[in-house]
């Protein structure tokens, strides 16, 4: 898609749901709640949608991910904590990105009795944001109504050469600023990448969509992924083209609207996803952690949304969730680290009834894989390989099925 929103405690997810229309993906991220469940009600919608909150941890996105952030009355305390929240903000937000707060202490004058909280509050609440953003080096473009708008400069080329050490937060140093997995926040600026101007994008200018699903990424243009060139990328490209080809065979469904929500649990570049843009479809691609291939700064540059995960934990989602799930190798890297079955497990959690599930991988392994699925009563069959019988990696189509009761004594 051709712009990236963060929507931080949506209210089920009605803006993502209109933006979505016009080729804006969002994320929306909300804590699980029990008088509303708005990620469940987002899913159901066909809208991305995670559970999660910000507390101690960074939130699970690379840094440079969204051109957006937007806090609708989250009541998140920006203001607090030596500011860490906005800070994290603004390692995921891309430079030239955008950070919109509706609702409280916006238009505090106006608002405040409603909010019963007395006026010199909201206007210190906000003036410690404003002073905030400013120390970041954001500019602000517009308050007008209930919500303001702030600006993340295209480079810190300008933010560095003019910073008082004494007022502003610090500039991170040592710090990988894309790692989000079980990773404290910090209350230091993640540096950009370096620019020789003062009007270049650090970290490279994208594409227009949809052009920018198939343009090498800059990530992968200035040789910051290791082991990957523009020609693998290219080559992985069209390796998944014929994939999705040879999947709409064994699967005429996925050409024809039958899925809406659907999980690469391996996601590598992002080649899975950019081969079903012309569905109408949205991929939650999952990086697994602890492979040595983070490569989830990529799949933004491309134009997907996705997250990090260990699959030997739960997946930050509700119940009956997504149509499709799509696991290459997965069970190859995961065999070692714990039960397989924990992970099919979880699949058949988050799995529809009727949903499909895809999987690629040794015909040992999914021998082992098909054992478990049939305990599960799901429907499965072992597929040859797109390239032939004689390719060892072979495919697994299985199906879960609308079940109730006790199984029958045989």
């Amino acid at each position: 898609m051709g712009v990236f929103v963060l929507l931080l405690i949506p209210v089920v997810a009605s803006w993502g749901a209109y933006l979505l229309k016009r080729d804006i993906l969002t994320m929306s991220f909300a804590p699980r709640d029990s008088h509303e469940a708005q990620v469940q009600f987002a899913l159901e919608r066909g809208v991305p949608a995670m559970i999660g909150i910000i507390a101690t941890e960074r939130i699970p996105y690379p840094a440079r991910a969204f051109d957006m952030a937007h806090c609708s009355r989250c009541l998140i305390p920006w203001n607090k904590h030596d500011g860490m929240y906005l800070i994290e903000v603004d390692r995921v937000l891309r430079p030239g990105g955008y950070w919109i707060l509706s609702g409280p202490p916006i238009r505090w004058k106006q608002y405040y009795k409603g909010w019963q909280r007395t006026e010199e509050d909201l206007k210190q609440e906000q003036d410690e944001i404003e002073d905030l953003a400013s120390r970041l080096c954001w500019k602000k473009v517009v308050e007008e109504g209930d919500l303001a708008i702030w600006q993340k400069p295209i480079n810190h080329a300008e933010c560095i050469k003019d910073r008082n050490i004494h007022r502003n937060p610090p500039i991170c140093d040592n710090n990988d600023p894309d790692s989000a997995w079980y990773k404290k926040m910090d209350t230091c600026i993640t540096p950009l990448p370096e620019v020789n101007s003062p009007t270049d994008t650090a970290g490279g200018s994208l594409e227009k969509w949809p052009q920018r699903a198939t343009s090498v990424p800059p990530r992968i243009r200035t040789g910051s992924v290791p082991g990957i060139t523009p020609k693998i990328f290219q080559d992985d490209t069209k390796l998944w083209e014929d994939r999705i080809n040879y999947y709409k065979k064994l699967i005429p469904p996925l050409a024809k609207g039958r899925f809406r929500n659907i999980m690469d649990m391996n996601a590598g570049l992002g080649s899975f996803a950019a081969a079903l843009v012309q569905y109408p479809v949205w991929v939650m691609n999952v990086v697994p952690t602890g492979t040595g291939k983070d490569t989830l700064g990529v799949i933004y540059e491309r134009g997907f949304i996705g997250t990090y995960q260990d699959w030997c934990e739960a997946f930050s989602t509700y119940p009956r969730t997504y149509d499709l799930i799509h696991a290459d190798s997965v069970f190859s890297t995961y065999q070692d680290r714990c039960d397989i079955s924990f992970i099919l497990l979880e699949m058949d959690r988050i799995l529809r009834p009727e949903g499909t599930v895809i999987f690629r991988d040794s015909v040992e392994m999914l021998v082992k894989i098909q054992s478990i699925t049939d305990g599960m009563r799901w429907k499965s069959r072992i597929m040859d390989h797109e390239s032939g019988p004689f390719n060892p990696e072979k495919i697994l189509v299985a199906v879960k099925t609308y079940w109730t009761g006790q199984p029958k004594k045989q």
